[in-house]
């Protein structure tokens, strides 16, 4: 079975707090990915970015003085239409998720918000995870915090053997 793993995207970074108009570019081509792993019957999970009211307190809130994606508010929902029935949904409090080493993956495809963080990180650590697996990123579902750092966390996933 194939795994899609849609990354982080959320209202607050597609037209909210931390949006761009290449992530509202996208949308479409997600939910169309969303759509053909569904009619396959393949995985697919959801991350989502989760922080707390103290977010500004938080190293990566001194880092990025930009409150988002707060666990309850609008802008940490996952944009409307996205979400499929059976999807399973993984809240992380990071860049990376650290607990993909419990999950038994075949093959996995990412896509989501942002190339340059969390899509990256989330690719690099699977791949450290499973080494023997094909994982891959969709190009044309993702979109980074500019197109410049999108294409460059390309061409570092493709330097550690992810296919774009």
């Amino acid at each position: 079975m194939k795994t899609l793993i849609v990354i982080d995207m959320q209202n607050d970074f597609v037209d909210g707090a931390l949006g761009t108009k290449e992530a509202v570019a996208i949308v479409e081509n997600v939910r169309q990915k969303i759509e053909q792993y569904k009619a396959r019957g393949d995985e697919i999970i959801f991350t989502r970015d989760t922080h707390g009211e103290n977010y500004p307190e938080t190293n990566e809130g001194r880092n990025l003085p930009v409150v988002h994606c707060v666990r309850g508010t609008h802008g940490w929902q996952l944009v409307e239409g996205l979400y499929v029935d059976g999807a399973k949904i993984i809240d992380k409090p990071s860049f990376g998720y650290t607990g993909w080493g419990s999950f038994n993956f075949e093959s996995v495809e990412l896509i989501g918000l942002c190339t340059d963080i969390c899509v990256v990180s989330n690719a690099l650590i699977l791949k450290a995870e499973f080494p023997e697996i094909e994982i891959s990123v969709d190009p044309s579902c993702c979109a980074g915090v500019t197109p410049e750092t999108h294409e460059a966390a390309l061409a570092t996933m493709r330097c550690c053997q992810i296919k774009c």
